[in-house]
């Protein structure tokens, strides 16, 4: 299994985007069929060195890694929303 985590730093990250985001990422449960879990969470502490927003998304294996990167759904819709409005964002990926 993989875990597939990303962290985003959005251009405005008042909570009305940062629920926007929320609500774009969790969209891929049921429309990407490759995740078996998904997890998205808002930051509450605002420090200097917080990112406003964490992904965290379970998949099979490294293939299903790259297929997710290449998925029509996450693609058009999340990957465009995310672009769109992030200032940056860092990811890890590992083996669970």
């Amino acid at each position: 299994m993989i875990k597939h985590i990303v962290c985003f730093k959005l251009k405005d990250n008042s909570l009305e985007n940062c629920k926007k985001a929320k609500e774009v990422l969790l969209s891929m449960k049921g429309n990407v069929p490759l995740l078996r879990d998904i997890a998205v969470g808002i930051d509450f502490l605002h420090s200097e060195r917080s990112y406003d927003i964490i992904l965290e998304v379970i998949l099979d294996d490294a293939k299903a890694l790259e297929d997710y990167q290449n998925d029509p759904y996450h693609c058009s819709v999340v990957k465009t929303h995310m672009h769109a409005v992030r200032e940056s964002s860092v990811a890890i990926d590992y083996e669970l």
